[in-house]
């Protein structure tokens, strides 16, 4: 069969981009899937996986069943293309020429530390094409790195496990703690463990090394902890932290008021905290009287942090904090999107793998959002855009586009330099109708009254309550 004759789809100075028509009508029509595979193709090379387990793995080794193939059946899984990891076995078994038990084994064993190098590695990959794109949103805080720490914790996985087969209680496959990159949007290190029952704090000594100075961290409450404030302030980085109620310290002088936030009244403290051995820091406290009380009954919030007023006054840290939601935001994004939280992966590496390739997913997402900004202007995608539509048009039209265009077709996005990648991303990007994808924010939610107390084996026909109503008008 003769091969179709490569046309130039891209004419902006790119002599590398030589491209098949057959990616013109998916560009024409779906260019959101075709910008989802090229991001893919780019963070997901398999020579690189490869090479990236042996670096990494300290137990596991390559037998037969490549991690690269792994990564691809778990892909399908999160993206929901695959309503499951046996489901993606059968459609990639001609490929992987391994049992369905071999796949089951290697993701049951398969290292923390490999889970976590994957999402780095796709942080550290997406970065300089974000950059090249002109895309990085500007910092909540001019001068300083902002990341957001925060922890998730994995929901409840089915009783598969032989021990667990006599207990109600919720199986924990895991935890972990996240840092997100504010100006880039994408989750840069993830720290994992496998103690669903473990203290999200417990895995701050692993934050240390990937403080740098400048940064300005920034977390809640389960996470301020004495020997993190002083791990943050002897790495010459910044931080904004809600208190803790037993993170005790020596308060000085009066509180002063310092005007309004969204939220409430703000006031600014001195205190002083001390360390194990006697070392004594002074942070400012900034203390937020809430117009309403939290969801947990608090009508205050305390903020500790070390900015300097100059940079920061107080009230500007109040709006640093409020918007620490944005990896809550994530989070739920997550969940409500990609399939990457498996009930049936019980064992706790497997589980924390599928999360892992979940947040690799929001990376490319991440670098998705990039483009769109860079080609559509930067208000309109950041307040606008779902990423919910966009993932539904990726499960609705990725599986037909693989089979139109084959695979070998995507290589040439994977030999690109960053800059030719950039631009093409950017290309793909101005074809985009972002009126597809926009958000529809819901009101204000309604009080919904008292129900009446419920009658066992009580029914209610729906059409008889409509016919009421009807004869009530």
């Amino acid at each position: 069969m003769t091969p179709p004759m490569p046309i130039r789809m891209f004419p902006m100075g790119v002599s590398a981009v030589v491209l098949s028509r057959l990616f013109e009508p998916f560009l024409e029509e779906k260019p959101v899937c075709v910008m989802a595979r090229t991001a893919l193709e780019r963070l997901l090379d398999s020579k690189h996986l490869d090479q990236l387990f042996e670096r990494t793995a300290q137990q596991q080794y390559t037998r037969e069943l490549l991690f690269s193939s792994l990564v691809e059946l778990m892909c399908q899984v999160v993206l929901g293309l695959q309503p499951s990891v046996h489901a993606a076995y059968k459609n990639l078994a001609d490929q992987l020429q391994v049992s369905d038990q071999a796949v089951y084994d290697k993701l049951q064993h398969l290292e923390l530390a490999v889970s976590a190098a994957v999402v780095h590695d796709s942080a550290a990959r997406s970065e300089p094409i974000i950059r090249a794109l002109r895309a990085r949103l500007p910092s909540w805080l001019p001068g300083y790195r902002v990341k957001i720490l925060d922890g998730n914790h994995l929901a409840a996985t089915e009783h598969r496990i032989e021990e667990l087969r006599t207990t109600w209680a919720a199986p924990l496959p895991g935890k972990c703690l996240a840092v997100l990159d504010q100006q880039l949007m994408t989750v840069t290190d993830v720290l994992l463990t496998e103690d669903g029952h473990a203290q999200e704090r417990s895995l701050l000594e692993a934050v240390l090394p990937l403080i740098r100075r400048r940064d300005l961290w920034v977390a809640d409450r389960n996470l301020a902890t004495v020997q993190f404030i002083f791990g943050l302030d002897d790495r010459g980085a910044c931080f904004v932290l809600r208190q803790h109620g037993q993170l005790r310290g020596k308060l000085i002088g009066r509180r002063k008021a310092k005007g309004r936030c969204d939220t409430g009244w703000v006031f600014e403290q001195r205190m002083q905290v001390y360390r194990g051995d006697g070392t004594a820091l002074v942070l400012r406290r900034i203390t937020v009287e809430l117009d309403k009380p939290t969801r947990d009954g608090d009508t205050e919030l305390h903020l500790l942090t070390n900015v300097p007023v100059k940079a920061a006054p107080a009230r500007k840290v109040a709006e640093l904090y409020l918007k620490r939601w944005t990896i809550e935001g994530l989070f739920l994004e997550v969940a409500q999107t990609l399939e990457c939280e498996i009930d049936t992966l019980c064992y706790p590496k497997a589980a924390l793998f599928a999360f892992c390739m979940g947040l690799l997913a929001c990376n490319a997402v991440a670098l998705l959002k990039a483009a769109l900004r860079a080609a559509q202007g930067r208000k309109q995608v950041t307040q606008n855009l779902s990423a919910y539509y966009l993932t539904l048009e990726i499960r609705q039209t990725y599986t037909g586009m693989m089979v139109a265009i084959p695979p070998r077709h995507w290589k040439e996005f994977g030999r690109m330099s960053v800059a030719e990648f950039a631009q093409v991303l950017k290309e793909m990007a101005s074809r985009v109708s972002l009126a597809k994808y926009g958000k529809h924010p819901r009101g204000p939610k309604k009080k919904q009254p008292p129900r009446r107390r419920y009658r066992n084996g009580e029914h209610i026909a729906t059409f008889q309550v409509l016919e009421a109503r009807k004869s009530h008008k």
